[in-house]
């Protein structure tokens, strides 16, 4: 495990100098560090999504920082690596409930991996808050399990009509990662289909690091679909495009809102066009907190975010709003999670958490269509 800890001190002072008249805020923001325990990959296959929420955190971090911190006391956080795997997921667990200093712990990234942790989180009175846990049950373990997610169930919905009563699919063929997370969404997506009165002809799984699906195409090309369903990461997804374009399939792709990045449309090239997906982030949005997000991350890393920068985002923006409000022990977060309201974020108007699933609420996905190579606006 390799713990990595955010940038402070001079990258929150040149940040407080470029909004001017931060200076005192950042004197302020000196005390005992308020600390975060992260538990997520930076290493192996899944490294790519811990670096993209480092981003994300750093650049919270600094505003937050800037701006006082949690009531004078600088906002951190410190990184550990679970490379995804559980078994990594449950010694981090170990390591973070035993230290005082840690008030909330932040993933896994995979729902599987969080929730091999989460027994442990639940007994030693730890909140650990999940804002890539889509899994149903994630949040089910016990009440210390919070989700700024959007949840399987909800997310399937939102294909489910964008594919069936949106885009008129009915004869429907589904490639999903042969993954917990895959296949759970795989699942719901065949039942939502079903209630909208289409068939899923076809349902295909790979794995994760899968590179040449030529014999699953010729599959899916058999079934004689109408339209593709992916539930896919941005990475795999985009080699999928790729290899359906150059089989010749050329029929609507559907794509879970994972995909949404500006990496996928790089890595499909020209097959990325005509692709739909949703997202609850996108830079079209004309919400202040939105613009001032992409404003702001391009400044700083010289590219446009994508959706796993801005949920890390959120999540710090989240968290320390709680802490603000309702104090910052364990207990005091736990229990300001459940009545925390009104807060704006980059992908929600505003976030409240739901008591009973402790899911966040207010969702308003957009429909998005890849054209030109860039995401836009769907408008049948």
């Amino acid at each position: 495990m390799t713990p990595s800890l955010t940038r402070r001190g001079l990258a929150g002072l040149a940040l407080g100098l470029a909004l001017g008249g931060a200076l005192p805020a950042l004197a302020q923001s000196s005390g005992e560090p308020v600390m975060i325990g992260v538990s997520g990959p930076l290493t192996g296959p899944q490294a790519q999504y811990g670096a993209l929420w480092k981003q994300g955190f750093d650049l919270a971090l600094e505003r937050i920082n800037a701006e006082g911190g949690i009531d004078g006391r600088p906002l951190e956080y410190t990184f550990e690596d679970s490379q995804n795997d559980p078994r990594q997921t449950i010694a981090i667990a170990q390591k973070f409930i035993s230290d005082p200093a840690i008030v909330v712990e932040v993933g896994d990234f995979s729902s599987t991996a969080s929730m091999a942790a989460s027994p442990l989180y639940q007994r030693g009175g730890l909140v650990q808050f999940g804002f890539t846990n889509s899994h149903p049950d994630f949040t089910k373990t016990g009440d210390y399990m919070w989700s700024s997610s959007i949840s399987q169930s909800q997310e399937q919905q939102v294909m489910a009509d964008y594919a069936v009563d949106r885009l008129g699919l009915r004869r429907i063929a589904v490639l999903h990662l042969n993954t917990d997370w895959g296949t759970t969404a795989k699942n719901i997506f065949v039942e939502e289909a079903k209630k909208r009165g289409a068939e899923v002809v076809a349902a295909e799984g790979y794995l994760p690091d899968e590179k040449d699906f030529r014999a699953t195409l010729t599959r899916i090309k058999a079934s004689d679909p109408d339209g593709l369903l992916l539930e896919s990461y941005y990475s795999d997804g985009a080699l999928l495009v790729r290899q359906i374009r150059e089989v010749g399939i050329d029929l609507p792709i559907v794509a879970v809102g994972s995909v949404y990045s500006p990496d996928f449309l790089s890595l499909a090239g020209d097959a990325a066009n005509g692709v739909h997906t949703t997202a609850y982030f996108t830079p079209v949005s004309p919400r202040p907190e939105v613009q001032a997000f992409i404003k702001d991350f391009t400044a700083e890393y010289g590219q446009e975010p994508n959706n796993f920068n801005a949920m890390a985002y959120d999540t710090m923006n989240i968290l320390a709003e709680v802490m603000r409000r309702h104090g910052t022990t364990r207990e005091e977060i736990k229990a300001g999670l459940g009545e925390i309201s009104g807060v704006p974020s980059v992908l929600f108007p505003e976030v409240s958490f739901d008591p009973e699933t402790r899911r966040v609420m207010g969702l308003e996905p957009t429909e998005l269509i890849v054209k030109d190579g860039a995401f836009q606006l769907f408008q049948p």
